[in-house]
């Protein structure tokens, strides 16, 4: 949703190890902070998603060097 796409088949390149792949194949960790997605290659944290008040959502890709973006 927050992307406005469906990104499940999206290729992402892990910044850390160069690691590729779609985007559903990351390893995601809920917790009560916010939703954390990981490499499968190398447990470096890919991206965040954490809810805010009044609908708010604050994404971040600290570990993504590329994304495909299809439209």
């Amino acid at each position: 949703d927050v992307l406005g796409w469906d990104a499940t088949a999206a290729d992402v390149r892990c910044a850390a190890c160069g690691a590729h792949g779609a985007i559903a194949v990351t390893v995601v960790y809920v917790t009560p902070m916010g939703t954390v997605a990981r490499c499968p290659q190398c447990d470096s944290v890919l991206a965040t998603f954490v809810d805010g008040d009044g609908g708010r959502v604050w994404f971040g890709m600290p570990g993504i060097s590329a994304l495909e973006m299809t439209h």
